[in-house]
């Protein structure tokens, strides 16, 4: 575990003012964490702040919404990013779910507050409402045209919705638990659901239909991802021919984040296991960096790196702190988490510095959604906040 840096959640605020002052921290594993300030020693014609830091750390670059800092006692960089703009009309509560359509024109999200809704990514504009399931919707995304909405909720009911008139298409029933997440197999044709009774299923959108239980664990399913399968790896062959109904399931693995501290991966058209993994905790969520590697989150805040064609020993295991890693999602050529404690970072292989999503103040950010280079995070607060991410 590398040395992990820390801002006041408010920096952005706090440092425009003269003499304005913020917290730093930066804590490494088996030392004491070394605690430090900065502050504005005023503000430019071009609104940018002058900014000194106190002993152990230097502000190596400063813009309107982000500044670098090192610590080189510990050789860790940090670029802390404030939010673009922040919409918190969407919701009244705690905001669970995210999703930008594949234009980068509409946002979807769903709340403790019991509602889903559609709004414009470009200013938080509610567009439609979604109503329909009984109680609180767990995940909701767009299939890839940008025009449907697939939704997952504690009533074990999987929804199709089209965005653009707000009616609900297609009901799916037969799961026996609340659905905990959801993948989209290529176009949509077929969807694929999760849920705390165990088990993944495979739907036919065609005919609302199901096509199969491709995994039954025995133990909640927290998150799942669709992959294209490496083509050294053995998916096995399907017991029986599968229904002409399946499309686009072939040569695809299916990764399944169990609440038993496992994450399984099985071939979607077979059904059969790929492997299995023991984690330090229960698995939150996982995603797929490429055809071979993964990453999944635990409970404890591991993530672990793997490679699927030898899952016995993780690539690597990125820990900065204990809290809940709540999602995982690639990006360029890394990827972003965020964790319980109201973290959100980027870690990208050729960047010395981690870039830190800020303002989220101790409240966990369940979702990120991204489109180009502008990265969407969800909140306990009730605040969905949108980062503008120059050229890294």
């Amino acid at each position: 575990m590398a040395a992990t840096m820390r801002i006041q959640s408010d920096w952005n605020q706090v440092l425009r003012r003269n003499e304005g002052e913020a917290w730093l921290s930066c804590r490494s594993p088996g030392k004491s964490t070394l605690y430090g300030s900065l502050t504005c020693q005023g503000v430019g014609s071009d609104g940018i702040p002058e900014i000194s830091a106190s002993e152990g750390f230097f502000v190596n670059e400063i813009t309107k919404k982000s500044i670098l800092v090192s610590c080189p006692h510990e050789n860790v960089s940090t670029k802390f990013l404030a939010p673009y703009t922040s919409f918190c009309r969407i919701h009244q509560k705690s905001i669970i779910c995210i999703d930008i359509s594949s234009g980068g024109g509409l946002g979807v999200s769903s709340s403790t507050d019991g509602t889903m809704k559609i709004w414009q990514a470009a200013n938080g504009e509610i567009r439609r409402l979604l109503e329909g399931h009984v109680y609180d919707v767990n995940c909701c995304r767009f299939f890839p045209s940008g025009l449907v909405v697939l939704s997952g909720g504690m009533d074990a009911q999987l929804k199709i919705w089209s965005a653009e008139d707000a009616s609900c298409v297609v009901t799916f029933k037969g799961h026996k638990g609340g659905i905990l997440d959801t993948a989209i197999v290529d176009r949509g044709r077929n969807v694929i659901s999760s849920s705390r009774d165990g088990t993944a299923r495979l739907w036919d959108c065609g005919k609302s239909a199901c096509l199969g239980v491709v995994a039954d664990c025995g133990s909640p399913v927290n998150g799942i991802a669709l992959g294209i399968a490496d083509n050294t790896i053995n998916l096995s062959s399907p017991e029986n021919a599968p229904s002409e109904r399946e499309i686009g399931t072939e040569g695809k693995i299916l990764l399944l984040a169990r609440e038993d501290k496992k994450l399984q991966g099985v071939g979607l058209q077979s059904r059969q296991p790929v492997f299995l993994f023991v984690g330090s905790d229960a698995f939150n969520c996982c995603t797929f960096l490429s055809s071979i590697y993964l990453l999944a989150g635990t409970q404890d805040g591991n993530i672990y790196q793997l490679d699927v064609r030898n899952t016995k020993a993780p690539v690597q295991i990125i820990h900065r702190s204990g809290a809940p890693v709540l999602c995982l999602l690639p990006y360029r050529d890394g990827f972003i988490a965020s964790q319980g404690d109201g973290t959100c970072f980027i870690i990208q292989q050729d960047l010395d510095h981690v870039i830190d999503l800020t303002e989220a103040d101790c409240d966990p950010v369940y979702k990120v959604a991204t489109w180009e280079k502008q990265i969407y995070t969800c909140c306990r607060d009730g605040m969905v906040r949108r980062y503008q991410l120059s050229d890294l």
